[in-house]
């Protein structure tokens, strides 16, 4: 089973867990409705609609509310060292959370006492704490964004705000971003690179490029890289190998955007709703 890990962007959400449905325009998590956006809900409506479309069971959460302050975050993280060694997670994705370098050590302890160890995905506030943690290496997935992929291609850099300018400069040079957040031990087992252009790597190199279709409106649609990530979640967890999940996940995130007719003022909801449509286009299509 997938378990995603994050924040909802409301303060008075309190810390709750559980198997989350998408009904309609809101998630399920029991009898609380949550508004899909983007980030984690966006993450977990995707991951949603591509498990109904496997027939995998639903994804299990645990969420808080977090503008920012960092105190639900420090919930989460606590609430997860709880809940790891009394559930069987098979995938475990870590999403919008604030960095906190001894909650994180203290996770780590916990799935390194797990048998089978989970596979470990991570984006956005956890893949840098991972990276601040030195622990980059112990995941099996990051998902960075180009700004992301900077910060951990910069070995100098202690916290995102200190990337240095002349590295967050280098959008045109990615693959050699990822080449340098590898030689520095700052990047997980393999890489997908959200973007206009998207990549798959490993230390040994670039997997995989995917740039069509091309809807240029996407790049304004906010929640598209979270969306991204969560279907590259499920497709993992469903037993796909990860160059071929992560090439399925790619293709199918375009491909709804396409379906959607997608245009600046377009909301996340409006792509998800495409994503039966093109997953299981895109399946067909992939050895």
């Amino acid at each position: 089973m997938l378990c995603v890990a994050g924040t909802v962007p409301a303060e008075d959400f309190p810390l709750r867990e559980g198997l989350v449905e998408l009904d309609n325009e809101d998630l399920r998590m029991g009898t609380t409705a949550i508004p899909v956006n983007r980030g984690t809900p966006a993450l977990l409506a995707a991951a949603a609609m591509v498990a109904r479309v496997l027939g995998k069971p639903a994804p299990y959460a645990c969420l808080v509310g977090d503008t920012g302050i960092g105190s639900g975050s420090h919930l989460l993280y606590e609430k997860m060292i709880e809940i790891l060694p009394r559930n069987q997670f098979q995938t475990i994705t870590f999403h919008y959370l604030q960095p906190m370098v001894d909650l994180h050590g203290k996770i780590q302890i916990t799935i390194a006492e797990l048998a089978p160890r989970p596979i470990l995905i991570a984006d956005a506030g956890f893949m840098y704490v991972a990276k601040m943690c030195g622990a980059a290496s112990l995941y099996d997935l990051f998902t960075p964004d180009v700004g992301e992929l900077a910060f951990l291609a910069d070995e100098q850099a202690p916290h995102p705000f200190y990337t240095r300018g002349f590295i967050l400069h280098e959008n045109n040079r990615i693959p050699d971003l990822i080449n340098r957040a590898y030689e520095n031990d700052n990047a997980a087992k393999y890489l997908l690179v959200k973007g206009n252009k998207d990549y798959l790597a490993n230390a040994q190199g670039i997997l995989e490029t995917i740039d069509s279709p091309k809807e240029e409106a996407m790049e304004a649609v906010g929640g598209t890289g979270d969306t991204l990530t969560g279907m590259v979640s499920v497709l993992i967890d469903a037993g796909m190998p990860m160059r071929t999940a992560a090439l399925v996940a790619m293709k199918t995130n375009r491909l709804a955007g396409q379906f959607a007719q997608t245009t600046p003022a377009t909301q996340i909801i409006e792509i998800i709703r495409q994503i039966p449509r093109a997953l299981t286009e895109t399946m067909k299509k992939t050895p």
